[in-house]
């Protein structure tokens, strides 16, 4: 696939009709243009396991996206092309009628549709691909243009010397000129090894896709799933989005989660230890805005803009 830099006009007027590693889910065969959704305003979701996502922040914040909203699959990338099944293994689980089926990892695209003119939103969620990245992305670029995708927003978490019982470390940057004004963001100056969220920010500014990335920072000492960064990162997103989400369920998960992490503390001296010293460095050295933070100046230049 062919994804050299092309125009928005050219963008938004493309039409394949048959996307090469694409497939309708459970399907063998490829997806073609007839089963792609029709959307109105449509914005993209992604996160991706793996790398980018340190205490399954990002996954997990896309799930209750999709769960929240009532997302409907309609697409999946064929594993096959681009995982390596001893990294990333496929499950056998038993069905509801007793047989027992094998599930592959996969990347797969759900859509939710929006009501009272809010923008359909498309979550893309899947494993961190291990093989193939460039045919990878050429087909994520391939559907975001066909589906007219106007914005994209990118989710990841990593882990950092900060502590758990304090808000959530998020950041956000776009290299997008338009979305830097509005949001007051600017281009993130990280250079280094990069994972596919990174890769995919880049292909899409290069297809005239503006993308906007948000990051959570995650206690180096958490637990495997931290809800509370999972719930900072859903604040800001959906913000990005234009859509408003429930996130009773997953507060709840978040003030659990701030309860385990005060128990393994007071059970374990090193990690108080550990605890105390980033506290001490907490003050003295300002951490990245809060996700309560970052969501209020997103909305307040919200307002602003829509005034001017």
């Amino acid at each position: 696939m062919d994804v050299r830099r092309r125009g928005k006009s050219e963008a938004t007027s493309r039409e394949p009709t048959v996307f090469e590693f694409l497939r309708p889910p459970r399907q063998p065969a490829p997806l073609s243009s007839a089963d792609a959704p029709e959307l109105n305003h449509p914005i993209m979701v992604c996160a991706f396991e793996g790398w980018n996502d340190a205490g399954e922040a990002a996954s997990f914040a896309a799930s209750h996206l999709h769960e929240t909203w009532r997302a409907l699959p309609f697409a999946e990338i064929d594993s096959d092309e681009f995982f390596d099944f001893t990294e990333v293994r496929p499950e056998s689980i038993i069905t509801e009628d007793g047989r027992r089926r094998i599930v592959w990892p996969s990347t797969s695209f759900s859509v939710a549709k929006g009501h009272a003119g809010a923008p359909d939103v498309v979550i893309v969620r899947g494993p961190e691909p291990q093989l193939r990245w460039q045919s990878y992305i050429a087909a994520l670029i391939e559907l975001a243009l066909f589906l007219k995708i106007e914005r994209v927003v990118t989710l990841g978490a990593y882990l950092g010397e900060v502590t758990h019982g304090k808000p959530v470390p998020v950041s956000a940057s776009t290299t997008d000129a338009d979305l830097s004004s509005l949001y007051k963001l600017e281009a993130s100056l990280y250079e280094g090894p990069t994972g596919i969220v990174g890769v995919l920010a880049t292909a899409f500014g290069e297809v005239g896709i503006p993308t906007l990335a948000v990051w959570a920072s995650v206690p180096c000492y958490s637990l495997p799933v931290s809800p509370k960064a999972a719930l900072a990162l859903v604040e800001v997103a959906t913000r990005f989005v234009g859509r408003e989400v429930d996130c009773a369920a997953l507060e709840a998960e978040a003030v659990e989660y701030e309860e385990r992490m005060d128990e393994l503390v007071a059970d374990d001296d090193n990690i108080a230890a550990y605890v105390a010293r980033i506290e001490e460095m907490e003050d003295f050295v300002p951490a990245d805005l809060s996700a309560e933070g970052l969501a209020e100046e997103i909305e307040r230049y919200l307002r602003e803009n829509r005034r001017s």
